[in-house]
Formats: structure tokens, sequence, C-alpha cells
């Protein structure tokens, strides 16, 4: 069945972002693409779009679209908030899974975090990057690591570490945030999930 020419629009949009990023765009996404002020006709087109064999839909998951044939083998997981105590891969932590080879960063194990905010900027890591995290628990002085910070930062999150010999510092890259710095048993709060293996950006 011939498409519409929004029906047509959307599907290429959807097969370019998943093409780029690795990843399908979210409905909300899709919206603010077009400069549309609800989900509901993105819905619409979507289920026509399933429904004339020109996507895939999985239940239960926030990007449950998929241009067929598009996805590779090897799949990065795009996790969420990690829970303390929560092992970082565990199924309940991940949102989605970026078709893209793991092998890309030098690691079969890595996972990807989601940027939030601006405090990594001057590290060129901006809001909606995606960082690809190296799993590890501890880093050198001065390496970006993904770390969670026990009543302070309950979501993993990009610091620079920097150590000296009485303290453990986390840095942001924006001079607006100070420094948490800790010392003594305060050190202990805080534990680093990985190191920061690359970045993927996505093309709005």
């Amino acid at each position: 069945m011939k498409l519409t020419q929004r029906q047509e629009e959307i599907l290429m949009y959807i097969r370019s972002h998943q093409e780029k990023l690795g990843m399908t765009p979210t409905v909300r996404e899709i919206c603010t693409h077009f400069d549309l002020n609800g989900p509901a006709g993105v819905h619409r087109i979507l289920h026509v779009l399933v429904e004339k064999g020109h996507l895939m839909s999985t239940a239960g998951k926030k990007r449950s679209w998929r241009i067929p044939g598009l996805s590779v083998g090897k799949t990065i997981p795009l996790v969420g908030r990690i829970a303390a105590g929560t092992p970082i891969l565990a199924i309940e932590n991940r949102e989605d899974e970026l078709p893209v080879n793991p092998s890309m960063f030098a690691s079969e194990m890595c996972f990807a975090l989601r940027i939030q905010g601006d405090s990594m900027i001057e590290a060129h890591i901006m809001d909606g990057d995606l960082a690809i995290i190296r799993p590890q628990n501890n880093a050198e002085n001065g390496q970006i690591v993904a770390v969670i910070v026990e009543n302070i930062l309950h979501e993993a999150t990009l610091k620079i570490l920097r150590k000296t010999k009485s303290t453990l510092e986390l840095h942001s890259a924006n001079r607006a945030y100070p420094p948490l710095v800790f010392s003594g048993r305060q050190r202990q709060r805080v534990r680093i999930v990985g190191k920061l293996a690359g970045i993927i950006r996505r093309n709005n």
C-alpha cells in the first residue's frame, strides 16, 4: 500500500535516526523534529507503518519501533538508573539496546549512559549524548569515569577523577559546578562503575 507524504517523512526520519545513532527515536523526538504539538497523530502513523510492514514493534520498550533489517548482530545496552548494590547490566536497568558493535570501543562488556545536563560541556560532552562506558571499579588520575556517590549521586554520572594523597575528588567539566571532595572514610562513598570509552552524539 502506498504511503502518504507524512508517513514517508516519518519513516525516512526513523530510518535515518536508526542508521546514524544506532537506535530509533522516541515519539517525543519525532514530535520535536516535525514540530508537532502532541503524540496522538504520530502514534497513528506508527501503527499504520507497522500494519504495512515498514516497521516492527516490540512491546514494553520506550523505543519500540524498528526498521526491519537495519539492526546489527551485537549491541550495547543503554542503561537507565543504576540503583546502589544492583549489578550495572541487570535486566531491570536496561532501557534499550543500541545496535552498535561494542568492539568499536575495545570492550565486549561496555554499556551506554544518556548524558543529562551541562556538567561536562568543557570536555565536549553535551546534553543528550550517549556515553559509552567500559566497566571497571578503578581509574587513573584525570580520567573521566561514571560514578555513583552514596547519598549524593544516586544515579551514575560522568565526572573527572582527581586523586591526592589525602583526598578523592570528582570534578565536572564546567566551571559553574564545584568539585565533590572526599577524604578519610568518606572516600568509601564513591563507587566507580566504569571509565569513559567514547561518545555517540545524536544528530538533530
